[in-house]
C-alpha cells in the first residue's frame, strides 16, 4: 500500500487501472500509450510525489513497487472498473493526501476530493454514435464531456484531437496539453534476410498490404475490401490484424460478398513482439479509419519503412505528414488507384520510406513523458 506524500511535497495520483493483464485488444492502443508514458516520465526527486493506481503493473517496469498501489476490486470488467474510479478511488486518494488526480482514460470521479487532469483520446462516441454499444456511448458520451469541463486542464494526442475537444465541449484550447504517442525502439527497419524468413514462415507474398487495427466499424474495413476487389490483383495479399471489436460481421460478409477469402487473411490480434515483422514484411499500410485519435500504425509502420495510405480526416494527416498518401474515405477507386501505384512503382514507394523513417523520427517518448511533467507542474502551480 502507497502512503502519504510529505507535506512539503505535492502529491499527484493517477489512474492507470485500464492497463490490461490480459493479451488480446485491450491490451493495444490506450494500454500501449499509459505504459510507455509512464516509463518514460522523468522522475526527478524533489518536485513531487506520484503514486500510480493500477492492479496490473507488469509493464510499469520503471516504477518501484511502493509507487504502485493496486486494488482488491477486479477492475478488469469494465463495469467494476467503473465502479471503483466513482467509489473508491476518491476515497483512497483522499486518504494518501493526494493533491492532483489524473485519470488516464476519459473520465474522472464525479465526486473528487481533489483537483482533476484527464486524458481524453478521441471522441468518436461523438461523432459515430450508432457504431456503440448503447451503454458504453452513454457512459462515453455524458461523463468525459463532464469529466473535461470540471479539469484544471485536459490532455489528448493530437492537434485533431484538442480541436475536436475544443469543439464538442466549448473548452479554451489554451486549457487542452497535446501529448502524442512516440514509437517504441523495436520499431525499425529490419535487413532484407530477416523479412524474408518472416515473409517465408507466414507463407506470405511478395506483395502485401497490412492493416493494423481492432475489427470494428470506424475502421472502414468495408472501403478497403472493396478497393481490392476494383483492383483485380491476385497477386497481392491484404492482411487484416487485430482482435474482433464490435460490429465485425459486416467485413467477412463483404469478403465472401466479393469473393475474395483467398486473398482477405484475418490473423487476428498480434502480440506487439510481432508487429515490427509484420510492418517490415509489408508492401504497404492502409488505414481507411473514418476517425483517428491518432493512429498509432501509421506512426509504426513509417518506423520500419513501411509506406502509409490513409484517409484525409481526423488525425491521420498530421501524423503521416508529407511522407504518406491520403485519400477520401469514402472513395475505394480513389484508394484502389494509391494502392496500385505504391505497388508498381519502386521509385515512389522508396521516396515514401524515406520520408516516412524521417517523419517517425519527429515522435519520440521521451519528448512525450516531458510533456507530462510540464503539465503536472502547470496545475501544481495553480493548485
Amino acid at each position: 500500500m502507497g502512503s502519504a506524500a510529505p507535506k512539503n511535497l505535492k502529491h499527484i495520483g493517477i489512474n492507470a487501472h485500464l492497463l490490461s493483464g490480459q493479451q488480446g485488444y485491450r491490451r493495444a492502443g490506450i494500454h500501449h500509450y499509459i505504459s510507455q508514458l509512464l516509463n518514460n516520465f522523468p522522475q526527478e526527486n524533489g518536485q513531487f510525489e506520484i503514486t500510480i493506481f493500477a492492479n496490473n503493473h507488469d509493464d510499469l517496469t520503471n516504477w518501484p513497487a511502493n509507487k504502485i498501489v493496486p486494488s482488491r476490486w477486479p477492475t478488469d470488467n469494465p463495469l467494476i472498473r467503473v465502479a471503483w474510479e466513482q467509489l473508491a478511488w476518491p476515497s483512497v486518494s483522499s486518504d494518501l493526501n493526494v493533491d492532483l488526480l489524473h485519470s488516464m482514460a476519459f473520465v474522472s470521479p464525479v465526486n473528487s476530493p481533489s483537483p482533476t487532469i484527464v486524458t481524453v483520446y478521441d471522441l468518436s462516441f461523438l461523432y459515430f454514435p450508432e457504431q456503440y454499444p448503447l451503454l458504453r456511448r452513454m457512459y462515453l458520451t455524458n461523463f468525459t464531456r463532464r469529466s473535461c469541463l470540471k479539469a484544471k486542464r485536459i490532455v489528448t494526442i493530437s492537434e485533431a484531437g484538442r480541436q475536436d475537444i475544443h469543439h464538442q465541449f466549448g473548452i479554451e484550447l489554451d486549457k487542452i496539453d497535446v501529448i502524442p504517442p512516440g514509437v517504441g525502439s523495436s520499431f525499425v527497419l529490419f535487413p532484407e534476410s530477416r523479412v524474408n524468413s518472416f515473409r517465408e514462415e507466414r507463407e506470405l507474398p511478395e506483395k502485401l498490404i497490412l492493416h493494423v487495427g481492432t475489427l470494428q466499424p470506424r475502421k472502414n474495413l468495408p472501403i478497403l475490401i472493396e478497393a481490392m476487389a476494383l483492383m483485380k490483383r491476385p497477386d497481392v495479399l491484404l492482411t487484416l490484424l487485430g482482435g474482433k471489436g464490435w460490429y465485425y460481421d459486416e467485413i467477412f460478409a463483404r469478403v465472401q460478398k466479393l469473393g475474395l477469402e483467398n486473398q482477405v487473411q484475418f490473423v487476428g490480434y498480434a502480440p506487439g513482439s510481432e508487429l515490427p515483422s509484420w510492418y517490415n514484411a509489408a508492401s504497404l499500410l492502409v488505414l481507411p479509419s473514418l476517425y483517428e485519435g491518432f493512429g498509432m500504425p501509421a506512426l509504426e509502420a513509417m518506423a520500419c519503412g513501411t509506406p502509409v495510405i490513409a484517409a484525409n480526416n481526423s488525425s491521420l494527416p498530421e501524423v503521416v505528414g508529407e511522407a504518406g498518401r491520403l485519400f477520401d474515405p469514402e472513395d475505394p477507386v480513389a484508394l484502389a488507384e494509391h494502392i496500385v501505384t505504391v505497388l508498381d512503382d519502386p521509385e515512389i514507394a522508396a521516396t515514401m520510406r524515406q520520408k516516412g523513417l524521417k517523419q517517425a523520427k519527429t515522435y519520440t517518448w521521451t519528448a512525450s513523458g516531458q510533456k507530462l511533467k510540464s503539465t503536472y507542474m502547470r496545475v501544481l502551480a495553480e493548485i
